[in-house]
C-alpha cells in the first residue's frame, strides 16, 4: 500500500497536516519522510521543494490564483485549494517540472482523493494559469503594504510591525532573505574531530560542506538527504544548530566546575553546546515541558557522547525549590512568536498573529520570574529568542530589570537575518548580584 503512495500524494498530505490541521511544518515534513524512507534521494529533495516553496509563498499563490478562478482561494474545499497551490509553485518556480506535468498531475491527484467533480474546473484553472503566467498582473508600488506582502508573501501586519520597529528597508531586508534556499547549518566540537577530517568525511558520504567565514565549529551542509543515514550524524560528529543559536555559548563564558540549568532546552543544542565546553566538568540540567520534547533531547545526548547532561521533564512556569540559588548559569531560551526564523519554519507567519505575540510575551516573563531564583549570587542568567520582534526582546528585558534590582543587564544584542548572517536571534545577559 504505502508503495503506491505518490511523492505528490505526500506533498498534498503534508501540507493539509499544515494548513488546515495546524501541524507545525517542520514536524509534519520530517514525520512523512520518516515514515517512507524507502523513497530516493531525488523523490525526497522534490517533496521537501515542494512543501516548503509553497508555504514560503502562499501569500503570492493565493494571489495568483484569485486572478484565475471565480472560486476564491479562501472558499475552495481544503484539498483542492492545496492541489492548485502546489501545482502553480511548480509551474511558476521549478523550471524542471514541466507545465504539462504540473497540470496534469494535479487533475489525477484531485480524481485519486475523490474530487472527480472537480478535475475539469482544476485543470481550467491551472491550464489559464500556464498560459497568462509571464503576463500576471501584481499589486504596483503605490499599494504599499498590498504589495510588499504579495511580492514577499509576508502577511501585512508583520511586515507593518517591522516598518514600525526598524524601518521600510530592513523589513524588506528581512522578508527577502527569508525567502532564500537556505543551507543545512551544523555545529561541530573541534575536541572531537578536526574540521578538515569532518568535511572528508561529509564529502566521502556525498554532502558539501562550506565553512563559516565567522565560526570554525560552524559548517553549512548542503546535497544532503536524510540526515540520520549520515553515519557522521548517527556518530555524533555535529548537531544541527543556527550560528545565530551558536552564540548563548559563547556568551556563556562557561568556566570548569560550572553547574548549567537550560530551561526550555529542546532539541538541547545549546545544552550540548554548553556541555562540551565544560570539558568533561560540571554539569547541565537541559529540561522541557514534554516527554516528547525530552525524548529529543535524549537522543541528541545520547549521540554526542556527553556524560556531564542530563535531561529532566518539568514545567519552566513553576518554581523548583530544590534548584533555588544552585545555577551558575541559567539559559532561558523561552517560547517566541519566531518570526526569526521563517526561512526555514515559514508556516509560523501564518499560525502568528499580534494577539498570540503579547500572549507569549506574558509567558516569557512569566518564565523568568520563575527561574531567576535559580541563579546564585554573581550567577548568570541568558534570556533569548529566535524572534525579531521588540516586545519580546528588549522591551522584555527592560522589564526585567526594573521588576528585578538585584540584576543587571550586562549585554544585549538582536540579531537580523540578511544582516548577521544568520536567523533572526535575541540574547540578554543579566548578571545577579
Amino acid at each position: 500500500m504505502a508503495a503506491s503512495v505518490s511523492g505528490r500524494e505526500l506533498i498534498l498530505e503534508i501540507l493539509l497536516q499544515i494548513t488546515r490541521d495546524g501541524e507545525y511544518s517542520h514536524i509534519a515534513l520530517k514525520n512523512v519522510l520518516d515514515q517512507y524512507q524507502y523513497l530516493d534521494k531525488k523523490e525526497r529533495a522534490f517533496i521537501t521543494r515542494v512543501v516548503d516553496g509553497t508555504l514560503e509563498r502562499m501569500i503570492e499563490l493565493d494571489y495568483i490564483i484569485d486572478q484565475f478562478s471565480k472560486v476564491k482561494v479562501g472558499k475552495m474545499k481544503p484539498v483542492i485549494r492545496t492541489i492548485i497551490r502546489s501545482a502553480v509553485y511548480q509551474l511558476k518556480y521549478m523550471d524542471s517540472v514541466p507545465d504539462s506535468a504540473a497540470c496534469n498531475e494535479a487533475v489525477k491527484l484531485a480524481v485519486k482523493k475523490g474530487f472527480g467533480n472537480l478535475k475539469g474546473f482544476v485543470n481550467g484553472v491551472l491550464r489559464s494559469i500556464s498560459r497568462n503566467l509571464a503576463d500576471i498582473s501584481y499589486p504596483s508600488g503605490d499599494e504599499g503594504l498590498l504589495g510588499l506582502s504579495v511580492r514577499y508573501s509576508m502577511p501585512e501586519w508583520i511586515l507593518r510591525q517591522w516598518m514600525d520597529e526598524y524601518d521600510e528597508e530592513t523589513a524588506c531586508m528581512m522578508a527577502e532573505e527569508f525567502l532564500k534556499e537556505k543551507p543545512v547549518t551544523v555545529r561541530f566540537d573541534p575536541d572531537k574531530i578536526s574540521r578538515e577530517e569532518l568535511v572528508g568525511i561529509l564529502k566521502e558520504e556525498g554532502v558539501h560542506a562550506a565553512e563559516d567565514a565567522a565560526l570554525p565549529c560552524a559548517l553549512h551542509l548542503s546535497g544532503l538527504d536524510y540526515l540520520m543515514k549520515l553515519p557522521s550524524f548517527r556518530k555524533g560528529y555535529y548537531q544541527v544548530q543556527d550560528i545565530s543559536s551558536m552564540q548563548v555559548a559563547g556568551w556563556a563564558d562557561v568556566k570548569a566546575g560550572d553547574y548549567i540549568i537550560d530551561v526550555c532546552a529542546a532539541p538541547g543544542g545549546k545544552a550540548i553546546h554548553l556541555a562540551e565546553a565544560l570539558r568533561g566538568t560540571g554539569h547541565v540540567e537541559a529540561r522541557d515541558l514534554t516527554d516528547y520534547k525530552v525524548q529529543i533531547m535524549q537522543d541528541n545526548i545520547m549521540r554526542s557522547g556527553l556524560l556531564n547532561i542530563e535531561t529532566v521533564r518539568m514545567d519552566a512556569r513553576r518554581l523548583d525549590e530544590a534548584s533555588v540559588g544552585k545555577a551558575d548559569i541559567v539559559i532561558a531560551d523561552l517560547p517566541c512568536s519566531g518570526l526569526g526564523v521563517l526561512g526555514r519554519k515559514p508556516d509560523l507567519k501564518y499560525k502568528m498573529t499580534p494577539e498570540k505575540q503579547k500572549e507569549l510575551t506574558a509567558l516569557q516573563r512569566e518564565i523568568l520570574s520563575v527561574v531567576k531564583e535559580y541563579v546564585k549570587s554573581g550567577g548568570r542568567l541568558l534570556y533569548s529568542t529566535c524572534t525579531i520582534h521588540r516586545g519580546e526582546n528588549e522591551d522584555n528585558a527592560g522589564w526585567f530589570v526594573r521588576q528585578n534590582p538585584e540584576f543587571g543587564l550586562i549585554r544585549e544584542q538582536q540579531m537580523l537575518p540578511g544582516r548577521d548572517g544568520g536567523d533572526g536571534f535575541y540574547i540578554a545577559m543579566f548578571r545577579r548580584n
